[in-house]
């Protein structure tokens, strides 16, 4: 079966590969919470995106795979219920950027950066700090070097869905957020850019790229 990204709480998983990488998606937990499998193909190696609930689902995911990171994207506790357990099973290292790792129920052994590459096997992925969902929100960019085919994938969190970003508190907040994704993501990457949120179906750069000026406009 095509890859299509739509996923459901207690359903299957989906599962795309794209060049030098495999990515499973799993929904989990009360609020429909995303989280990614990411699996480098020539190494084996693996790295978890939002240990978000159900530590059974995500332990039975991961399997033999060694997980060497758990990547949280933000610190909303529905982004962490399953992280102690998974972090205990995996023996991974926690990331998370500095700004929202306090909000974390374990400690942070890697504090993410705004513009650096994390490494798991042969593959990496750029950090993009992406602040006023929280603080230090981040989303992740993997951008298979060398190959002229191939379009970035973007795990975003909840700092971008499909139509529109993520929830703010004020205007400021919602300023700063707008601000961001339009610079650091629809700025500098393409159209074809996939993006994986941290809560229901897929989108692409191109879908939402039109009505940018339309949530400006709105405030949310």
């Amino acid at each position: 079966m095509p890859y299509t990204g739509e996923v459901q709480v207690g359903g299957p998983t989906d599962t795309r590969e794209i060049d030098g990488l495999t990515v499973t998606k799993i929904a989990v937990g009360p609020y429909n919470n995303n989280a990614y499998l990411l699996r480098c193909t020539s190494t084996g190696e693996g790295l978890l995106i939002d240990a978000a609930a159900e530590p059974g689902r995500l332990i039975e995911l991961i399997g033999d795979t060694h997980v060497g990171m758990i990547v949280t994207t933000h610190q909303h506790p529905d982004h962490w219920q399953a992280l102690r357990e998974v972090q205990q099973h995996t023996g991974a290292v926690v990331a998370a950027h500095e700004d929202d790792a306090a909000g974390l129920p374990v400690p942070v052994g890697h504090l993410a950066v705004h513009g650096e590459r994390i490494q798991f096997g042969d593959a990496s992925l750029s950090v993009i700090h992406l602040r006023g969902h929280t603080p230090g929100s981040i989303a992740l960019c993997y951008d298979a070097e060398g190959d002229d085919d191939a379009s970035p994938h973007l795990f975003t969190g909840d700092s971008l869905f499909p139509g529109g970003v993520g929830k703010t508190t004020t205007p400021e907040t919602f300023t700063s957020l707008i601000d961001d994704v339009t610079d650091r993501l629809f700025g500098p990457l393409p159209d074809a850019t996939w993006v994986y949120p941290g809560h229901g179906n897929d989108t692409t750069l191109g879908t939402e790229r039109p009505p940018l000026p339309e949530w400006r406009e709105r405030g949310w």
